[in-house]
């Protein structure tokens, strides 16, 4: 099968953002420093094997051009111009008339997500649909009560609900029929046709950190989830606590990927695996782990940490943040 390609959805004016995007188009808003929405996301094609990505711009796309040109950290980078913005079915309808039948992973350009897209890909192509769409959980915008009987029994703060919701990010194996639609939202007008054709399955990945910034408030929100988070190649390190006496460190995972193969000279660390399996892989043996394990793991030993399922574990270790040394790494772009 041919390479997939990645389509990025970068044509909208962000009102509600508002003051920020009278100044920058939406993808380029920073969720840390010099770190942008757009950044993240061709960071994680790159580490899923997608070389070739195509930006579906219009509004301020000299300012994406500017930052990106055609290549960026070794991803070659293409611009599919709209000169009216015309809704994302449009704008997805001119990208695969460049593309072609070539498959692709197609991403709304305000989504910043933790999904495993390269086995959304594997999935996708085995699948007997032609179109997949990443789903996730819907999380209440509001906190719920629970009552019983007369009682009002507990609160709980924005909840995840019970409910699934389009996450945004889509898989097509090849250049899809629009039929007559030529503008529009392509959720609104073609995806419910080809749901009735029984064109279109889903791919999920529960307890994922997902987010659409669209709003002021969204933007406040993932800036503090990045306050202290790095992605990895492999998924993310954040710094949950760092005193003089010790460090805490929660570090995600994705399943089939693993840390770069390193050693610490003085840090003396413990895991604790919240949740997930997988093992971790010292020069002359292998350790396997489950959910509820402790593994310590002394100074000057080379180890890396690999998952067979999506796994989040907690580092406790004595206060040395900078010291890893790595032996071999397995990924180009970090």
């Amino acid at each position: 099968m041919e390479k997939t390609v990645g389509m990025i959805l970068c044509g909208g004016f962000g009102k509600r953002l508002r003051p920020i995007t009278e100044k920058v188009p939406k993808p380029l808003v920073e969720i840390k420093d010099n770190y942008t929405i757009l950044d993240k996301q061709l960071f994680d094609f790159k580490n899923a094997g997608v070389e070739e990505v195509y930006l579906l711009a219009g509004f301020m796309h000299e300012k994406i051009r500017d930052r990106y040109d055609d290549e960026y950290k070794g991803i070659k980078v293409n611009y599919v111009i709209e000169d009216e913005p015309l809704g994302t079915l449009n704008a997805i309808r001119l990208g695969m008339e460049v593309l072609g039948d070539k498959p692709c992973v197609i991403r709304n350009g305000d989504v910043v997500a933790d999904l495993n897209i390269k086995k959304m890909i594997e999935q996708g192509e085995k699948s007997d649909f032609p179109f997949s769409i990443f789903i996730t959980q819907m999380q209440s915008p509001y906190g719920i009560v629970e009552t019983s009987g007369e009682r009002l029994i507990s609160f709980k703060e924005k909840p995840l609900l019970d409910y699934y919701i389009n996450g945004g990010i889509y898989y097509s194996k090849g250049k899809l029929d629009f039929g007559e639609f030529e503008t529009g939202d392509i959720e609104k007008t073609l995806f419910p046709i080809m749901v009735k054709e029984n064109k279109i399955t889903y791919y999920k990945e529960d307890g994922l950190f997902w987010m659409a910034i669209d709003t002021s408030k969204e933007l406040e929100s993932i800036k503090k989830e990045y306050a202290e988070r790095t992605d990895k190649p492999w998924g993310y390190e954040k710094v949950l606590i760092y005193t003089d006496k010790y460090l805490t460190k929660e570090l995600f995972i994705r399943e089939g990927y693993q840390t770069s193969f390193h050693y610490h000279d003085k840090k003396d660390e413990t895991m604790y695996i919240i949740s997930g399996s997988g093992y971790i892989e010292f020069e002359d043996k292998k350790e396997y782990f489950g959910k509820n394990d402790t593994i310590r793991i002394e100074p000057t030993i080379p180890h890396t940490i690999v998952a067979t399922e999506n796994t989040v574990l907690h580092e406790v270790s004595t206060p040395f943040l900078d010291d890893t040394i790595r032996v071999k790494d397995y990924y180009a772009l970090r």
